[in-house]
């Protein structure tokens, strides 16, 4: 098949899934275009049916603010006429399947591609409550082929908040790990450890993750020479760095900004700590399950859908930080218990979160929405 691709390129879930998503459907022999005002940061070069088209976003004086919906638009048009693309999956509604439809609308009947459109959350849990927004997600929802989320949670969300009665498959997120340049050995040494645990956190620092509750549940743990926090920053970390200073963090806590071998640190980690206020389903922790170490998460959201309780990982009903702190520093203090819980994790994202589990699930997708046929939700 032929097939667009549209996401945010920078730091996130739903850049990396869609990533991912392009270079596994190009191993598998479909022609994959990602349309995007920059390249997706982990996108790779020169790999056979992966193709990348910039979007030029002119500064015009006319508008007060730059435009990339219309731009967006037309280089999808232009893209899906050129080289007769199948469908365009659009990766959130806003402005990704809004630009798609009105591509989709520009073209004769017999090249206008299908529309895919995957919510990853920010569309229902934030804007979704949002006047100026509501109305144009649910409309690009409503005029999609197809819509997929990527957890149960924020399918049920996306009904409650936006109202959409329609067809919606939960096809949840999945994570391919690449191989380390340097051992565990050496990257543990170049992080200053000696015996302490290492605790490990990955986000793009958005409100909702709540990092502030992080640091003060990372002040909380005891005895405190017994960890480390390594935390890989999708964007400045600067904000922070004050209040770490303020908990006596400095010595505990290591920040590295956009990192893309994330494999280096992901292997060298031993607990995830993720306080966030809501996930749809936090890729972060997926990552961490298949490097074999469990997760400290609040129970909030699509995380539950992930780590199964005392199982791959804990689950924390309260936000308090002295909660939180109590969970991790259990993990910290029984080490048996704590392998064989990333044990289990390792496991269960192999069985249900790899990419031979998901991305077929995408393929028989774009399959039944070529086809025009019309399905219930799974």
């Amino acid at each position: 098949m032929k097939i667009g691709i549209t996401c945010y390129p920078s730091v996130g879930g739903s850049g990396i899934l869609a990533t991912a998503l392009g270079e596994e459907l190009a191993n598998r022999g479909h022609q994959v275009h990602f349309i995007s005002y920059e390249r997706p940061f982990r996108l790779p070069a020169n790999v056979p049916n992966l193709h990348f088209h910039p979007v030029v976003i002119n500064d015009y004086q006319l508008f007060k603010y730059p435009d990339y919906t219309l731009p967006l638009s037309v280089k999808l048009a232009e893209v899906s006429r050129d080289y007769q693309l199948d469908l365009l999956h659009m990766h959130y509604a806003v402005p990704h399947a809004t630009a798609a439809i009105l591509a989709r609308d520009m073209l004769p009947p017999a090249l206008q591609p299908r529309v895919v459109t995957t919510l990853h959350g920010t569309d229902t849990t934030l804007l979704g409550h949002d006047p100026g927004y509501r109305p144009a997600i649910h409309h690009a929802l409503q005029n999609s082929d197809a819509v997929t989320t990527v957890s149960a949670f924020l399918q049920a969300e996306t009904r409650r908040v936006l109202g959409f009665d329609g067809p919606m498959d939960v096809i949840h997120n999945f994570f391919v790990p690449k191989a380390p340049q340097r051992s565990r050995a050496e990257v543990r040494q170049a992080l200053g450890l000696q015996n302490e645990t290492l605790l490990f956190h990955s986000s793009n620092l958005r409100p909702l993750k709540r990092i502030d509750l992080l640091l003060e549940t990372v002040a909380r743990i005891h005895p405190r020479e017994s960890f480390k926090l390594v935390i890989l920053a999708g964007s400045s970390f600067a904000p922070f760095i004050a209040r770490v200073q303020q908990l006596g963090l400095a010595d505990r806590v290591v920040i590295f900004e956009n990192v893309s071998n994330i494999e280096e640190y992901l292997q060298a980690a031993d607990i995830g700590l993720f306080t966030s206020d809501t996930e749809s389903f936090c890729l972060s922790i997926l990552e961490a399950m298949f490097f074999s170490f469990a997760s400290v998460a609040r129970n909030v959201g699509g995380i539950p859908e992930v780590i199964q309780h005392n199982e791959t990982g804990l689950l924390v009903d309260s936000a308090q930080p002295d909660a939180l702190a109590r969970a991790v520093e259990s993990l910290i203090a029984h080490p048996v218990r704590r392998q064989a819980l990333g044990q289990l994790a390792r496991k269960r994202a192999q069985q249900f979160f790899s990419a031979e589990a998901i991305v077929p699930q995408y393929e028989l997708l774009y399959q039944r929405v070529c086809c025009g046929e019309k399905m219930p939700p799974r």
